[in-house]
């Protein structure tokens, strides 16, 4: 008799007491994917199409952050921007990671701009996808996002507004994201961290234009122009802010680029990371 072992599980390592699910491949200068905060999502289920073609020329580091996926939930846990990035940093550290270049998710963008406004010294090459980070007025898909109550068919429904082309959105993917979304703990934990009023999680996570604006990275910045969860707005502000920068919009995408276009999204980040863009 086999046991089958998801491929959202990955290593382990103690960071600052709290065991953290990460995947780590490739060799070469490190890159730090970090995810989204959609239901039941992982390291991997976000990143399962970029890590291995990122891994031919880099070496990926991707956690699950706290809270989320497989990285260990105890009993009172605080889940707030603070919390995320301490947990960021403890995590570079566990690794004797001195300096990695960072991709960001969507609030995974968030993080990734307090981590490289707060600890500059950390991040090289940014690129932010999607992007929380700045403020705006919470949009009716990142409402439902952040609102979801685990269902089949609320599941189908954010799978519609994640992404703009149907084949992407199947019955098949929302069963199966519905059992992630519900396992032990995982759904006690999301509510937690995203409680009515949700706008007031937008303003959390919005790191000071100030600061924005004085970052010295270069900066990718991309964006589904068919986006119904972050607006196309937020990604021309941090153009606007970020001095060293440039944007990419895919048209006919949703929430989803690194899915949705996966392998031009895959080559467009592996050239800005090489320093080619």
């Amino acid at each position: 008799m086999t046991t089958t072992v998801s491929p959202e599980i990955g290593k382990t390592i103690d960071v600052n007491g709290l065991m953290t699910n990460y995947h780590d491949e490739g060799t070469g200068a490190p890159v730090l994917l970090i995810h989204g905060s959609g239901p039941g999502v992982s390291a991997w289920a976000n990143w399962r199409l970029t890590i291995p073609e990122l891994a031919k020329r880099h070496r990926v580091i991707a956690p699950d952050i706290a809270g989320f996926g497989y990285t260990e939930r105890p009993d009172g846990a605080r889940y707030d921007a603070d919390a995320w990035l301490a947990h960021l940093v403890g995590f570079l550290d566990a690794l004797a990671l001195e300096r990695v270049s960072v991709v960001g998710n969507s609030f995974g963008g968030a993080l990734a701009l307090r981590l490289a406004t707060t600890c500059p010294e950390r991040v090289d090459r940014l690129v932010l996808m999607g992007s929380v980070g700045v403020l705006f007025p919470i949009t009716p898909g990142l409402e439902a996002v952040w609102g979801y109550e685990p269902s089949v068919p609320n599941m189908r429904r954010l799978l519609d507004v994640f992404a703009y082309d149907p084949r992407y959105a199947t019955d098949e993917l929302a069963e199966l994201r519905y059992r992630a979304s519900t396992r032990s703990g995982v759904q006690e934990s999301y509510a937690a961290m995203f409680p009515a009023p949700r706008q007031a999680k937008v303003t959390e996570m919005a790191v000071a234009e100030s600061a924005i604006a004085a970052l010295p990275n270069e900066t990718l910045i991309v964006h589904g122009r068919d986006d119904q969860v972050i607006p196309l707005a937020n990604s021309r502000r941090l153009l606007d802010l970020i001095p060293r920068s440039q944007l990419h919009v895919f048209a006919e995408c949703g929430h989803w680029v690194q899915i949705e276009h996966t392998d031009r999204f895959n080559m467009l980040v592996d050239a800005f990371l090489r320093g080619l863009l």
